[in-house]
């Protein structure tokens, strides 16, 4: 994989697979902008990195911070004078029921997982259609392409991701730039830990199945050589993947299979 010198603006860095991707994005010498709303934490991930830390430079931001977005992509922009890819990982999941959960709660989750990754798009994008090159990666989910309960807003958010990178993928692809959205099943990160409950509450548990799932490294290196190869869309994850292609052949079964299965 060649990413050598590239720069990399990473989301969501702090810890899960946007922390992995760091790592192995150091170790394969890319030059390297880190960004969440924890700056302590995106410290220790620099510290942490085995390669040149002056390559590695950290800019701390709110994704729910919608007006603060567009300046903050010229700040990242500046600090190389490019940016090559954006990987777009910051996001936050959720473990409540549609009847309870506060319409705040969703639109906290909306405006992270979507609206965030919308501005930062945006405001890159100008630029990089100026150089003729850039590539933007939005990391969905497979609840991207179906949706299970007590994840109603957060596959909603997945799923908008899908129809809005599509459709930018259409405008650009004779202008240089590349989208690739990912789409991850149980990987063993955090992020069931840090979900939100219906009033916003974090969940607090690991859930079974993210415990036993992929490692955030293995998905990081599946992640890259996604982006390496230029995909358009790729599931990385265990037997879950198929719930995919058993929604598209088998929807009936596959809403009997879904209710029926323990997902909180």
């Amino acid at each position: 994989m060649n990413f050598k010198n590239k720069i990399v603006w990473i989301t969501g860095a702090s810890s899960g697979i946007g922390e992995a991707l760091v790592y192995e994005l150091n170790e394969l010498g890319a030059k390297l902008v880190i960004s969440s709303r924890k700056s302590d934490l995106l410290y220790k991930v620099k510290q942490n990195c085995k390669k040149n830390p002056l390559d590695i430079h950290v800019l701390p931001l709110d994704l729910e911070q919608k007006g603060t977005l567009f300046s903050k992509a010229d700040d990242a922009w500046k600090i190389y004078g490019e940016i090559d890819i954006l990987i777009n990982a910051g996001g936050i999941s959720q473990r409540s029921q549609v009847v309870e959960t506060q319409p705040e709660v969703e639109e906290r989750i909306m405006n992270t997982n979507f609206w965030g990754s919308v501005y930062l798009s945006k405001a890159l994008l100008p630029k990089m259609i100026l150089k003729s090159k850039g590539h933007l990666v939005a990391i969905s989910s497979l609840v991207g392409k179906f949706g299970t309960q007590y994840r109603s807003t957060y596959s909603a958010s997945k799923h908008a991701l899908h129809g809005y990178f599509d459709s930018l993928r259409c405008e650009v692809y004779d202008k240089g730039i590349e989208v690739t959205i990912i789409c991850p099943g149980f990987i063993h990160t955090n992020v069931t830990v840090n979900s939100v409950m219906a009033d916003g509450e974090k969940y607090g548990l690991m859930d079974k199945n993210q415990s036993s799932g992929m490692s955030a490294q293995e998905c990081a290196m599946k992640i890259l050589e996604a982006i390496d190869q230029k995909k358009e869309e790729v599931l990385i994850g265990g037997k879950e993947k198929f719930g995919v292609y058993i929604k598209r052949f088998f929807p009936k079964y596959f809403s009997k299979m879904i209710r029926k299965r323990k997902v909180v």
